[in-house]
């Protein structure tokens, strides 16, 4: 059809909906969201964190150092000495893998904390929150 819009259809050639480029769903959304009566988009449920991926990662530890618990948000200030033990969390783990790769999100900001475990030191990078998503960046599942 073109390079912005592609229609889909089933076996017996009957419409079945749309595909849209992320640039020209950016530019229509808020039209075709009102013209279907839709007042905002559907909450995104807060998965749980993922603490058996932690756990692996801490059975398997293989780093020079001990197991790190400690975590500083640079954005806001918030920092705690070990985050899987504060009621409330201050800090929530949102990813952990056998690489090394941790990430919490700051009660406070918002903002994400990872940190990136490595043979001899520890990166860790803040990046504050934003309200405001760049939509053609934007993933849901």
């Amino acid at each position: 059809m073109s390079d912005i819009l592609t229609e889909l259809y089933d076996k017996d050639g009957n419409l079945l909906g749309a595909l849209l480029t992320a640039e020209a769903w950016a530019s229509v959304r808020d039209q075709v969201m009102a013209a279907l009566g839709v007042s905002q988009a559907p909450e995104i449920e807060e998965k749980p964190e993922p603490l058996s991926d932690w756990e692996l990662l801490t059975q398997y530890w293989d780093f020079p150092y001990p197991v790190d618990m400690d975590v500083a948000c640079e954005n806001c200030g918030n920092q705690t000495a070990n985050w899987s033990e504060d009621d409330p969390r201050r800090f929530r783990l949102t990813s952990a893998n056998l690489a090394g790769l941790v990430a919490f999100q700051c009660a406070n900001c918002r903002a994400k904390v990872v940190k990136k475990h490595f043979k001899d030191k520890i990166s860790t990078e803040c990046t504050p929150y934003r309200e405001e998503k760049i939509t053609t960046k934007e993933g849901r599942y």
